[in-house]
């Protein structure tokens, strides 16, 4: 998508920097894995859901053990996957601080937030040209959602994850509570992302998925 008007610019299929592909690409991964660990953690490994499994397995074996001595071996499982959440939380913890390094250090016509004064600035000619500046001013909006979510997360994480500190014992129930909730926007974004990007690609404008892979704009 390209609106010109005299020397501004609005294009959906934009370039994009090999800094920012490579973040996109491997925040996704850990991204998916740690939404993963939550998934697994939360359902087929929840300890509770094991209990029962834990002991009739160990009964096929002779070993009679109680829901105590079952929910302590059960518990082993969700707790090695809530280990591993808490170390991508780390990693994306770094992937956060990185965008923000990304964002300063990158060409001017590349930062985000020269693309969205761009688009404020712009000033539409016809009903057409409105509607693609609304659907990009979405878009970019969409993003900074998305990042605050992920850094009210990262904080809101890593306050879970460092509670033997006093003062953050003490929040880890209203922490914990908000991690939670915030976590279901970030479900929410990625399916629409994903949604919205292959729509994108496969109707108006081709190139958007390609294009964050090898960075060549459709000509």
């Amino acid at each position: 998508m390209t609106i010109l008007n005299t020397d501004i610019s609005l294009d959906l299929n934009e370039r994009h920097s090999v800094g920012i592909r490579i973040w996109h690409w491997t925040f996704f991964i850990v991204l998916t894995a740690s939404l993963i660990t939550v998934g697994l953690a939360s359902t087929v490994f929840r300890t509770r859901n094991n209990i029962d499994l834990v002991q009739s397995q160990l009964r096929q074996k002779g070993v009679i053990v109680d829901k105590d001595q079952a929910r302590a071996v059960a518990h082993e499982f969700s707790d090695k996957l809530w280990g591993l959440h808490t170390w991508l939380g780390y990693i994306l913890c770094f992937f956060l601080v990185a965008r923000l390094i990304l964002e300063i250090v990158q060409p001017g016509e590349e930062k985000l937030r020269h693309r969205i004064k761009a688009a404020l600035a712009f000033r539409p000619t016809t009903p057409g040209q409105q509607g693609e500046q609304q659907h990009y001013l979405l878009v970019k909006r969409g993003y900074l959602v998305f990042y605050a979510s992920i850094a009210v997360m990262a904080l809101t994480g890593l306050i879970l994850a460092f509670e033997d500190v006093p003062v953050f014992r003490e929040w880890r129930a209203p922490v914990k509570q908000i991690h939670g909730f915030v976590q279901y926007f970030i479900y929410g974004y990625v399916l629409l992302h994903l949604a919205g990007a292959i729509r994108a690609d496969l109707g108006r404008y081709p190139g958007v998925v390609s294009g964050m892979i090898h960075g060549r704009k459709r000509r």
